[in-house]
């Protein structure tokens, strides 16, 4: 096994599928190779894989169902690849459970860096630390948002963090997040009530690779709107009454006033 672990690539075309075994092999992963979707499936449930880049066109069937499949059986990232630049191949793809979605031709050392900056928050780590109570409060809205930290928990309104395992629990009940979703509530916890605008929320999601100079996209932005719908969805978010994640119109986001429980 390399270093990272092991990656698996699924891609038809074979000069795109050697080159992207060349950047991955040199990251540090072992590298496991697919042309169709079918194999790629069958090759992704046969390693314990870490990373797997996804082609959108695939000769037999789509990324999309072959994401659907390993998404039953798999917690690796997943980067989707495509030769379409349209919006909503963007969405199916991060609806769907992919963590990044990158147009062809794309620049390895992006998408080695993007690859990185993943496995550098693990979705899930060691124990937390010990249940110290700390109270941090913030001003973001009518009546501000007070976040609740103990230890590395970040609690608010029958919501559960822990920075340390990467895991949140709605009411004791665990949500399986992505790494995107779970960064992003993350940073919105961590505000207290204070606006993130689209550009930071994008930043968080990219990591390092983004820095404070790097132009943001529309389509970076659209992917945060994407992972913010997710996370509402998953957290049965109430759009006209939400609990948790609040939309400053034409900005970006906060978190929703603390409620009595």
């Amino acid at each position: 096994m390399g270093d990272l672990g092991v990656a698996v690539v699924i891609e038809d075309d074979d000069d795109v599928r050697n080159l992207l075994d060349a950047v991955l092999q040199q990251a540090g992963f072992e590298v496991h190779s697919a042309a169709t979707g079918r194999d790629g499936v069958d090759v992704a449930r046969q390693q314990r894989v870490n990373v797997i880049t996804l082609d959108v066109g695939l000769p037999d069937i789509d990324g999309f169902e072959v994401l659907r499949r390993i998404r039953q059986f798999s917690d690796a990232y997943v980067v989707m690849l495509t030769g379409r630049d349209e919006e909503l191949d963007t969405i199916t793809a991060l609806q769907g459970g992919a963590d990044d979605y990158i147009t062809k031709p794309f620049r390895p050392r992006e998408l080695r860096a993007r690859i990185t900056a993943m496995m550098r928050r693990p979705r899930q780590g060691a124990a937390g630390d010990a249940d110290v109570p700390v109270l941090s409060s913030g001003v973001g809205g009518a009546g501000g948002a007070t976040t609740v930290r103990r230890g590395k928990v970040l609690q608010h309104n029958g919501l559960a963090l822990d920075m340390e395992t990467r895991t949140v629990a709605l009411r004791g009940t665990p949500l399986g997040l992505t790494r995107s979703e779970f960064d992003l509530l993350q940073e919105l916890l961590r505000g207290t009530g204070a606006v993130r605008t689209r550009a930071d929320l994008v930043r968080v999601v990219r990591g390092e690779y983004y820095g404070e100079d790097t132009y943001i996209s529309e389509a970076d932005e659209r992917a945060v709107e994407v992972h913010i719908g997710n996370l509402r969805r998953k957290l049965h978010e109430d759009p006209a009454d939400p609990r948790w994640l609040v939309t400053v119109r034409g900005v970006g986001y906060r978190l929703a006033p603390k409620r009595a429980e």
